[in-house]
């Protein structure tokens, strides 16, 4: 891929935490409208390559690339600009437990936009409808809400700012079989009708593969391999043939 195609791209990305590597020269590049899944056994760094690109965390060395600029350089609020671009749904959907789900949902465009608060609260009520909540759940406090529809909030306030970029820890995880298919279709609804360019880091190989245009496993600090669910089948690296079959 053209680093000019890039919506996000990485290069060379080290990051270490005292004395623990975790990437060790990273390169990954995601095109526009394009979802990448990121798959790997747990503390091998996918988060944390998540909180590099939205700027969460420095790398130790290499380039960050959102839509051609190098956040890694950026000063803060250059970075906030960027950052606005980028929706990020964390792997516990991060919500204000002081705030309602419709608040939650209104916090960025309160934050970040010159927007009425009666305008706001159409947003927030658009939003969530989209998101697939019952209107009778928006005046709820997150902790009187099931696991699944906090991760539909939180996708919701992702999706606040419209961004061109989502980023996806763990969407799935602890939900049952039934609640992930219906977060995995959410994902896919949204990647047909917004064409975002998603970043998705996930244990679930069933979900990446449905959602997903490309994917890349992370091993020991290195992308072993990147491409579509079929060379990831089709590959001769005993790990690749190893994790696949524990995967699903």
């Amino acid at each position: 891929m053209e680093r000019n195609e890039a919506e996000v791209e990485l290069q060379g990305v080290h990051k270490s935490f005292g004395q623990q590597t975790v990437l060790k020269g990273v390169d990954l590049a995601v095109g526009p409208g394009e979802t990448l899944s990121v798959l790997g056994r747990s503390g091998t760094g996918k988060s944390v390559l998540l909180k590099l690109i939205v700027g969460l965390q420095k790398p130790d060395g290499g380039s960050i690339r959102v839509r051609g600029r190098d956040v890694t350089r950026l000063s803060l609020d250059e970075l906030n600009e960027v950052r606005k671009k980028i929706g990020f749904l964390f792997q516990q959907a991060a919500l204000y437990d002081s705030l309602t789900v419709e608040a939650n949902v209104a916090f960025p465009l309160r934050r970040h936009t010159q927007l009425s608060a009666k305008e706001r609260k159409e947003r927030a009520h658009d939003l969530l409808d989209h998101v697939g909540m019952n209107k009778e759940d928006w005046g709820k406090m997150p902790s009187q809400i099931s696991g699944g529809m906090q991760k539909r909030v939180g996708l919701a306030r992702a999706l606040a700012l419209q961004p061109v970029i989502l980023l996806f820890d763990e969407p799935t995880a602890g939900l049952d079989p039934i609640t992930s298919g219906e977060i995995e279709e959410l994902i896919l609804k949204l990647q047909q009708q917004r064409r975002t360019t998603s970043i998705v880091v996930t244990h679930d190989l069933h979900g990446a593969k449905a959602i997903s245009d490309h994917l890349a496993l992370l091993h020991h600090g290195n992308v072993l391999i990147s491409g579509t669910f079929e060379d990831l089948e089709n590959s001769q690296d005993r790990f690749v043939s190893q994790f696949l079959r524990q995967a699903s």
